[in-house]
């Protein structure tokens, strides 16, 4: 039995008996014949994050045969108005198989392909958000010679008219259960379509968030997925939000993945854990603690934190979430098990005993490997290009294995926080910190000093980071705590201007 086809929810997994890295044309070509599939859908992320959409309707094989051997074209100035020119706009977009699932909202039976961009001369675009992961990918392996893995946790709010029977209290809502949490439902069947578009869900639950205004219930929950392949863990998070969206829809729901609503309540963030893997062995630890490769790649990260706001907190309203006392960092460290850092080590099993054998005395209590171990930043939120995001991480980590061990070890624990930041006792080490940015123009200064590292391999097409920094300091928001500070209404506004975000 292959464990990785066995109750896989995507149908053309379960159809094709075969893992999607395996999926060729001939493959698809066959799925659409025998399901009687009379529409093909290509997705693709473009500028503002979100997954946008081109349909076909299948008239023969032949056009078939066409699109997925030669895509077609679109307006990559609409697409990606910061890097590509009216005057020089058309991209190819071109189908990647393995990322093939039956669309479960349409009644007529549709496959649905995310795609990669291509330039007039047949070229990976240099611009495309999946391309930069890719290569980002491919030179942390050249010079690794690991593996870079990833999966975030998604928070969102699910907002509808109050309900007064069974009420939650505010800012108590961590893994709440019905009838006090109003949306696990909601939260379950968005799982199991998610699961069906390919993502590798871990759990999900509700999350810390609760509060009424203005005769509405906002309700934060949160799906966690599984460590995966870093490019196609960045595919199921664009994905999960596309499914969320159109099943709150469905179902005369509101969501929003927005970083903060408002003042003093619960924002949302989209925290990434990373794993590096050599060989399918989990390299963030040795001897059970955390190994000296996982200290350096924190130490990358520990450099280049706050430009990677650049590309994981996209609006103003990010830079409200990232505030103390709100479970959201503030300052650049890390530490174990500790929620005021910036990079927190989890709990990642590295005792080595089997606790299922001290809960359940019927089985043998043996020792143990987990696989587990993870590596979690903070900052991002459902802002982010999760493609920059991942990619700008993966530049990180790569960046802190490649400098000299010694300084890279030293520069961790350096950063390494055992308290509390923002208690009483731990603030003579927050004074020694460094701060994140506080606005999009703060971010975009960041990125500006440290772009050649992102740029450094090929990864970053120096386009690209001109037009990240151009599009955050034409936010203009240097002063933006301040303004609102005087002007509460203000808040309000970039709210509701940013409430789709991403």
């Amino acid at each position: 039995m292959d464990k990785k086809i066995s109750l896989n929810p995507n149908a053309v997994v379960s159809a094709l008996r075969k893992t999607p890295e395996n999926f060729t044309k001939e493959d698809i070509v066959n799925f659409v014949v025998e399901h009687g599939i009379k529409m093909v859908d290509f997705m693709y992320p473009a500028e503002d994050g979100r997954v946008k959409t081109l349909n076909f309707v299948l008239s023969d094989l032949e056009y078939l045969e066409t699109i997925l051997s030669e895509g077609e074209r679109v307006d990559g100035s609409s697409l990606f108005p910061s890097f590509v020119q009216p005057g020089s706009s058309d991209l190819y977009v071109v189908p990647r198989y393995r990322t093939a699932f039956v669309d479960p909202f349409q009644e007529i039976p549709t496959l649905v392909m995310l795609c990669s961009f291509f330039d007039k001369d047949g070229q990976p675009f240099e611009c495309d958000p999946a391309w930069t992961l890719a290569r980002a990918e491919e030179a942390f392996f050249a010079s690794t010679g690991f593996t870079f893995e990833a999966m975030a946790e998604l928070e969102y709010y699910v907002i509808a008219d109050e309900d007064p029977l069974y009420p939650g209290i505010e800012q108590k809502g961590y893994h709440e259960t019905e009838p006090f949490a109003k949306f696990g439902d909601f939260r379950r069947k968005c799982m199991e379509l998610i699961s069906q578009t390919g993502g590798h869900i871990k759990y999900g639950h509700s999350e810390v968030g609760t509060f009424t205004m203005d005769a509405k219930l906002y309700e934060q929950n949160e799906i966690e997925f599984l460590p995966d392949p870093v490019e196609s863990a960045a595919d199921q998070i664009l994905l999960a939000k596309w499914v969320i969206r159109n099943l709150a829809y469905q179902w005369g729901l509101d969501v929003t993945f927005a970083p903060k609503i408002i003042v003093g309540e619960a924002g949302s963030g989209m925290h990434i854990h990373m794993r590096i893997m050599n060989d399918g062995r989990n390299c963030m630890t040795e001897g059970g603690e955390i190994s000296e490769v996982a200290r350096r790649a924190i130490a990358g990260m520990m450099v280049l934190a706050p430009s990677i706001t650049a590309f994981g907190n996209k609006n103003p309203t990010s830079f409200f979430r990232l505030v103390p006392h709100q479970e959201a960092p503030t300052n650049v460290c890390w530490g174990d098990c500790n929620r005021s850092a910036l990079v927190r080590v989890p709990l990642g099993w590295r005792g080595g005993r089997s606790l299922a054998a001290v809960a359940n005395p019927l089985e043998p209590d043996t020792t143990i490997e987990s696989m587990k171990q993870t590596v979690e930043m903070r900052s991002p939120d459902g802002s982010a290009d999760i493609y920059q995001l991942m990619a700008a991480l993966c530049v990180a980590c790569r960046y802190g294995l490649e400098l000299d061990p010694k300084t890279a070890l030293a520069l961790a624990d350096e950063k390494y926080v055992a308290l509390d930041i923002h208690k009483e006792e731990g603030a003579k080490v927050l004074a020694g910190l460094d701060a994140l940015p506080a606005s999009c123009v703060a971010s975009a200064d960041c990125l500006e000093k440290v772009r050649q590292i992102y740029e450094s391999c090929g990864v970053f097409s120096p386009r690209m980071i001109d037009g990240v920094i151009r599009g955050l300091r034409a936010f203009e928001d240097a002063d933006l705590h301040q303004r609102v500070d005087s002007d509460p209404a203000l808040m309000k506004e970039y709210v509701d201007k940013y409430f789709y975000c991403g």
